[in-house]
């Protein structure tokens, strides 16, 4: 990783309130670029941009030229008009940041009431498909055969919010598509927050970029089976969680990324 995305991911990704934190950032990092070393093609797919950390993460890996279709209610503090604050934080954000947002590939509605066709028409098969929507069991049913029917071959589904006791039904709903489609799905890495997902065809390509990748060298690995699968859990240790964190609030932001190394 070269010193301005290494700076972008520990800093200026950090300046945009959201989730996804440096372990799972320089996951996606390791996988997109697995794929396209491999010649894996397609655009990306999220579910739940909020203000759009990992959208921008993704246009930061792919370039300007990536085609990013994202999905989201954008209805945080909406007006009785119509308006979005949240909406206008995410176009914002992209302005200060210098990240066009292709704005044709913005979805603005409820992800349970479309069709892979909403999603392939407007920019082919997906690569990598993020959800982090709607966190009951039904919403996490219809994004995850949603993302499955959008999916390239090559394609990788990454859950959020998986094993979170907050939200119980999020693991129930990934462990039922996984069951569901054993004999073509498979788990292949989990983070603290996140469960990684593709065909089995391609299970030893993305377990083996997981395995190898030097950017996740500074996390402790292990490798475990979930659901007949093996599986390679990331760990990044409390202390490490908790300097970073101390770091950011600090004002030490510039100087968080050496945490990881």
């Amino acid at each position: 990783m070269n010193s301005s995305l290494r700076k972008f991911v520990f800093h200026d990704l950090q300046t945009i309130e959201g989730y996804i934190d440096p372990p799972d950032a320089l996951v996606f990092l390791s996988l997109l670029q697995t794929q396209k070393q491999a010649g894996l093609e397609g655009p990306i797919a999220e579910i739940g941009v909020f203000y759009g950390r990992s959208y921008f993460l993704f246009k930061r890996i792919g370039g300007d030229a990536e085609k990013i279709v994202a999905i989201d209610l954008f209805d945080i503090g909406q007006t009785a008009d119509g308006i979005s604050p949240q909406y206008g934080r995410f176009l914002e954000n992209g302005r200060r940041l210098g990240i066009p947002i292709e704005e044709d590939l913005i979805i603005r509605g409820d992800s349970t009431r479309l069709a892979a066709a909403d999603i392939t028409e407007k920019a082919g098969k997906v690569r990598f498909f993020s959800i982090d929507g709607g966190h009951a069991l039904s919403d996490v049913v219809s994004d995850s055969r949603l993302a499955m029917h959008s999916l390239a071959d090559h394609g990788i589904i990454a859950f959020d919010d998986t094993f979170n006791p907050a939200w119980p039904e999020v693991t129930v709903g990934v462990a039922d598509f996984l069951r569901e489609h054993a004999d073509s799905f498979a788990a292949f890495c989990m983070t603290k927050y996140k469960t990684y997902v593709c065909r089995r065809d391609f299970h030893d390509l993305y377990y083996n970029a997981i395995a190898d990748a030097s950017d996740l060298n500074a996390f402790e690995q292990t490798e475990t089976t979930f659901l007949d699968s093996r599986v390679i859990r990331l760990h990044n240790p409390i202390g490490r969680r908790m300097l970073y964190e101390l770091m950011i609030r600090t004002g030490m932001g510039a100087y968080s990324e050496r945490v990881y190394r």
